[in-house]
């Protein structure tokens, strides 16, 4: 056969199967082609060896693997001679049958043998060995074979992709042809990978009217997904009006209609909030007032004597060597006389000292103590600071299975429909709730400005009654990347007891970077004189100089003046497109500072290279993602799974072969990801300031140059500024930094956890 670029087509059999991934069909085969035999690669489900089958796709050379046949589309072709058919029923593509078996079949019947098994399947009974249930069970799984190839067929007229076209298949099975041509946008509610836009595309193709009421409701339920992604919980009926309309291109005339049927539903709530009608998935709804109810249930007082306490502060001060200020001491006050106290306060106020007084008094008392955070790097700044044992919110909270869903946040379905118990489909769950609570007297939670509605509504549902909890973070920080306000919601309902941390303490004001947070948090004016030892601003006003500069400084200046690596210093960014933007920043320090070399595996995924060496950070919570911490020799001493969104990591290794990218993240936990889950991982040399939220590095270098008024304000700012332990240097248009200092208005989120409180 030519070897050439042409689309080529090849007639044979599937002799043997290389590697198989059974989750999306994707196979490394020998496929016999007359005397060939010739390794073949592509999307093969539903294929077993012996198999017939006719193949169009082209030769490639593989750098590592030599010549291969990348399949673009198969067919299967009937068995069409006796041995064919033996081949195809002894390769156990058929349960229960081997090859003598196989051969005493084909025997009996000859070339009549598939139409028999699908015609006449009793008739495979008169073989010895064949019971008539066994002759049933076989011509069920021809036929279920058949079904399937079927199905596929009439899902790809419609542009279905196979992989997806097997999750259809699976779903509904034999109901798919009604679901499809009746309402295709139960795929968007049901099936993992299927959003309203594929659904509604899908739709257009079998001819569904776009005033369709099923086109309209599912509409409505994407676009309060969509608001979930920017962080709302609920919207003003208006507005999502407005916005559904924009979406689905119709008039809002019958609108309040599809809402009270969904409500009937149960798929969204409606909710009156100071005179406004805001409309809620169902799932954030029962999440708000479930979290409001548990706050509440947990706020009760203990009975504490002030000189008692203090007497125990004091013996605690001595020992330690601390010396708590009066805001300090009120607040462990707060956290022995009461179950529920939330502490705030910026940078270098003392939050760390006040926790490690709360937990060597609870310590004195004999308490169980578990503290957590939202992050790897936050869970691990903690243990640092107070010496005791820090874990991930989820990992306290044992965290089992699944990834969620579509970006649909952790709990919630694509719908919003169910209670907040409920699960979607293959997504996670906690073994920590309220049947199995937390086995500890007092939890501390730091970092809470991080912390969304759904995790911290499955945080509440684990605190059992009499537990003490105690919140600190800083609300002046960025709000949580998933939906709602949840700190700042419950220190603004003013009906729990808030301890707000003012004072800088002395070592923290030698720090400019502490110091200028705070006149940033007030509004004050920030000197950009550079006589800091630890805060630089470099005048730059043209987007190529201000990413020569970063080079420079990542390269050669900032590893020698804070003692890490250059992999350690992070660029952050307030965007991710633009010419200071996330994405054309990584492509250019991606070629700077891990340029490709001699060994270096490479995967190229859509605009993306994945370079082993490169810096890379996981952009959705993946719950059931393995990972495994081995020892020198290579073994696994530790397992466990759930990578989470803003986790960074190397990549370690590249295997071609087995489509396998390898990346270690932080405490050494290695993490295989297939190829086709190379959508969770971007390049971590530059990240927005968002995703930087609960992280500290050695230094952050920070390019400003401009950007939309909403984004670029003072709470972005200080929340950048405050990222950095040694230093921190900005290089742009100092103009745009006293505009952001000057701008305090944050985009709105529209929650209602706090009129849940009150």
């Amino acid at each position: 056969m030519a070897w050439n670029k042409d689309v080529e087509t090849l007639t044979g059999y599937v002799s043997h199967i290389v590697y198989q991934n059974t989750e999306n069909g994707y196979m490394v085969l020998n496929f016999a082609c007359g005397e060939e035999e010739i390794t073949c690669v592509g999307n093969f489900h539903g294929v077993s060896e012996g198999e017939s089958l006719e193949l169009e796709g082209e030769y490639a050379n593989h750098p590592s693997y030599g010549r291969q046949f990348k399949m673009q589309s198969f067919r299967v072709k009937p068995p069409e001679d006796t041995e064919s058919m033996e081949r195809y029923l002894g390769s156990g593509a058929i349960k229960g049958v081997g090859a003598a078996l196989a051969a005493r079949i084909v025997k009996k019947f000859k070339e009549d043998t598939f139409r028999i098994m699908e015609e006449e399947p009793e008739r495979l009974a008169e073989i010895k060995g064949i019971s008539a249930r066994k002759a049933m069970e076989i011509a069920e799984q021809v036929e279920g074979k058949r079904e399937m190839r079927q199905a596929m067929i009439f899902l790809q007229q419609y542009g279905i992709s196979q992989t997806l076209a097997v999750k259809i298949y699976r779903a509904y099975g034999q109901e798919t042809y009604h679901i499809l041509k009746e309402n295709p946008y139960r795929l968007a509610e049901d099936i993992q990978g299927v959003g309203f836009r594929i659904a509604d595309e899908i739709a257009s193709r079998v001819g569904i009217h776009p005033d369709s009421d099923f086109r309209i409701r599912s509409g409505i339920l994407h676009t309060l997904l969509l608001a979930s992604q920017e962080g709302h919980t609920c919207l003003p009926m208006e507005t999502l009006t407005r916005r559904a309309c924009e979406l689905l291109g119709t008039c809002p005339e019958d609108m309040e209609q599809h809402y009270r049927n969904l409500a009937i539903d149960k798929k969204l709530m409606i909710k009156e909030i100071a005179g406004s009608r805001y409309v809620y998935m169902a799932s954030f709804y029962y999440m708000e007032s479930n979290t409001a109810f548990l706050l509440k249930q947990l706020d009760v007082a203990y009975k504490a004597p002030e000189d008692e306490v203090m007497g125990r502060i004091r013996a605690i001060e001595e020992d330690t060597g601390m010396k708590l200020d009066g805001l300090q001491a009120e607040a462990v006050k707060e956290a022995v006389g009461n179950g529920l106290v939330i502490i705030t306060g910026g940078p270098g106020t003392g939050k760390t000292t006040t926790i490690n007084t709360i937990i060597r008094y609870f310590e004195m008392e004999g308490m169980d103590i578990f503290l957590a955070a939202p992050t790897g790097r936050a869970a691990k700044r903690m243990s640092e600071t107070t010496g005791f044992e820090a874990r991930t919110i989820h990992r306290m909270l044992e965290i089992n299975g699944g990834m969620e869903e579509d970006g649909a946040p952790f709990g919630v379905s694509k719908t919003g429909e169910g209670s907040p118990d409920m699960r979607s489909s293959g997504s996670a769950r906690f073994e920590r709730n309220e049947q199995n609570p937390l086995e500890a007297d007092v939890v501390i939670i730091d970092e809470v400005s991080m912390v969304d509605i759904t995790l911290m509504h499955s945080l509440l549902k684990a605190v059992a009654a009499g537990t003490r909890l105690i919140l600190v973070g800083d609300v002046n920080q960025l709000p949580s990347v998933g939906p709602g306000s949840v700190l700042r919601d419950i220190i603004d309902s003013g009906q729990f007891h808030v301890v707000r941390l003012t004072k800088i303490f002395r070592q923290a004001a030698q720090s400019d970077i502490i110091v200028n947070a705070h006149k940033i948090n007030r509004g004050e004016e920030v000197a950009l004189d550079n006589k800091s030892m630890d805060f630089f601003f470099l005048k730059r006003f043209d987007a190529n100089v201000i990413i020569s500069v970063m080079l420079q400084l990542i390269q050669k200046k900032l590893p020698k003046f804070v003692d890490a690596k250059p992999y350690d210093i992070q660029v952050l960014t307030p965007m991710r497109k633009g010419l200071l933007g996330v994405e054309r920043l990584n492509g250019i320090l991606q070629q700077y500072l891990n340029p490709p070399g001699d060994g270096k595996r490479e995967k190229e995924h859509g605009d993306v290279v994945f370079r082993e060496g490169d810096k890379v950070m996981q952009i959705k919570n993946n719950y059931q993602l393995a990972w495994e911490i081995r020892s020198r020799y290579g073994l696994a001493i530790d397992r466990g799974t759930g990578i989470f969104n803003g986790d960074m990591g190397t990549i370690s290794h590249i295997d071609a072969y087995q489509e396998i990218l390898t990346v270690e993240f932080e405490e050494g936990r290695m993490v295989e990801y297939a190829f086709k889950q190379l959508d969770e991982l971007e390049l971590a040399y530059a990240v927005t300031i968002h995703k930087s939220q609960g992280s500290e590095y050695p230094a952050v270098v920070i390019p400003l140059l401009s950007g939309p008024k909403m984004l670029m304000n003072r709470n972005l700012l200080y929340t950048a500024v405050t990222r950095a332990k040694k230093c921190v240097t900005i290089v742009g248009d100092d103009r745009t930094f006293r505009e952001m200092e000057a701008n305090v208005s944050e985009q709105k989120r529209y929650t209602g956890l706090k009129g849940f409180i009150a």
